[in-house]
């Protein structure tokens, strides 16, 4: 717990709940959703009728809903780590009272959750079980080694992929875009480990670099970097075609700048480059959907 005595937190601050709740990454995700929607679920329906579609607004809705709890509750539960790995981003207990926080997650994951039954039980399950993880992720999971980052992979892919489980397209580029936030996300988040190594080692987390170090931990990377690569390189092959097959061996070019990057890497600002570098990437590929209009 933060000491009462240092920091003077309050009931509200719009700035601590812009900050706690990663405003920008749920703007990601909205904008991630709509072009899926727009690009890859039905390309004779133009961009309007995505943009004014009521069932996709509330699965966006529902999603940052989700999205926003696990961010506080990550924080409620990492409030001593955040204070040696990232002591200017810390609010919960600083700017915003823990109590505040907690309720906030839980009117949040609650009201997520009922929008997700309102537009089928499939989706109402998927949220529910997003929140549940989210949770154990941050009260447990994310301690453990690659667990925790191979969860909230899955999530992020998921956020795509909900969006075909909404319109039932069958286009398996949207599968193929849910892997690429997968994978991305799962080399961020162990990247994200390097670059919090001091803290999580102090609190006994017991993540990749710091039960195997940071040798062994890029190696697992780049690894990964080329099963990904090689992987959706075939599946587009053999079950989109070969204009999907060229852009996925696109990826190359950023891979191996991300791998050579990675292999200089030993500082904390090295790696948060290099985690800002992978949001980007995940960034611009979103916007490639364009090409399959």
């Amino acid at each position: 717990m933060v000491p009462s005595s240092r920091y003077k937190p309050n009931n509200f601050s719009l700035s601590g709940f812009i900050q706690l709740t990663r405003f920008w990454n749920l703007l990601i995700i909205v904008f991630a959703q709509y072009f899926t929607a727009s690009f890859l679920i039905n390309s004779a329906r133009n961009v309007s009728y995505y943009l004014l579609h009521r069932e996709l607004f509330l699965l966006s809705l529902s999603s940052v809903l989700i999205a926003a709890a696990g961010y506080i509750i990550n924080d409620y539960y990492d409030v001593k780590i955040d204070l040696i790995n990232k002591p200017h981003r810390v609010v919960v207990g600083k700017v915003l009272k823990r109590r505040v926080a907690m309720a906030a997650h839980t009117v949040l994951n609650f009201t997520g959750i009922g929008l997700g039954f309102l537009l089928s039980w499939q989706i109402g399950a998927i949220n529910f079980g997003s929140a549940l993880l989210l949770w154990l992720y941050s009260n447990q999971l994310k301690r453990m080694p690659f667990i925790g980052n191979f969860v909230v992979a899955i999530l992020t892919g998921l956020s795509i992929y909900i969006v075909e489980i909404l319109f039932r397209s069958g286009n398996l580029l949207v599968v193929a875009y849910a892997l690429f936030a997968f994978v991305f996300t799962l080399i961020r988040e162990i990247i994200k480990d390097m670059e919090d190594l001091k803290g999580d080692a102090t609190f006994g987390c017991r993540t990749l670099p710091v039960v195997y170090g940071l040798r062994k931990t890029k190696n697992v990377i780049y690894v990964l970097s080329l099963a990904f690569l090689t992987g959706l390189s075939f599946l587009a092959y053999i079950f989109v075609g070969k204009e999907m097959t060229l852009f996925c061996l696109l990826l190359i070019v950023p891979l191996s700048f991300l791998a050579y990057k990675l292999s200089r890497a030993d500082t904390i600002k090295d790696f948060s480059y290099l985690s800002n570098y992978c949001k980007l990437i995940m960034f611009l590929g979103i916007l490639s959907m364009i090409l399959f209009k």
